[in-house]
């Protein structure tokens, strides 16, 4: 995958920028990491401008977010469930996943979906228990955008810094992303042993 995402983004500039996070928000199996650090690396050598590759992957981000939250917004849980189930092994996400994102908002409202922008996988995920909400659109608009900001900022900025050494951030990227599910799951268990104890308590 690596590969024909470089490729593309060699060929097509900007435009497919926008297009490749636009889909990493809808499907996040593909690695905004690799595309946003590949685009700062990109303009150490092509025409593209750090300000420009900042701009349309926002742009991009906002669009695949504004997807989620529309799909969210005319469809309860159990019909998101159902599709999981059936297309689940293409889009490489679990009903598991559906119900981290749903606790999320639940716990923490609407600060969850600035937050979580920088958090793997969730971060395209919580825009859908956002759109079940019927979270205010223009406050979805303004925390999505704040925190998928400060994403490509911190990456774009940083794969034009180390340039051909762009792939480390990868690398480095790949070990948050274990971290950050080790600790979802480590929450996940202690909120679930907290639940308990207090039903049996009752």
């Amino acid at each position: 995958m690596q590969n024909w995402i470089t490729d593309f983004m060699e060929s097509y500039g900007y435009l497919a920028v926008f297009l490749m996070i636009m889909l990493e928000n809808v499907f996040p199996p593909i690695p905004s990491e690799l595309i946003l650090t590949f685009g700062g690396f990109m303009t150490t050598y092509t025409e593209l401008t750090i300000g420009g590759v900042i701009f349309v992957s926002t742009l991009g981000s906002v669009a695949g977010a504004l997807i989620l939250y529309g799909l969210g917004y005319v469809l309860r849980i159990e019909r998101m469930e159902r599709i999981v189930e059936r297309y689940g092994h293409v889009l490489r996400v679990k009903k598991e996943d559906l119900h981290k994102a749903n606790s999320w908002f639940d716990r923490y409202g609407y600060w969850t979906v600035l937050l979580c922008r920088m958090v793997p996988l969730i971060r395209s995920l919580i825009s859908i228990p956002a759109g079940m909400a019927k979270m205010n659109v223009w406050l979805f608009l303004l925390f999505t955008t704040i925190g998928s900001l400060i994403w490509n900022v911190l990456l774009v900025s940083l794969g034009a810094a180390l340039g051909g050494s762009w792939e480390k951030i990868v690398e480095v990227m790949d070990v948050y992303s274990s971290f950050t599910y080790a600790a979802i799951a480590l929450m996940l268990v202690i909120g679930a042993i907290v639940f308990f104890r207090k039903r049996r308590k009752k």
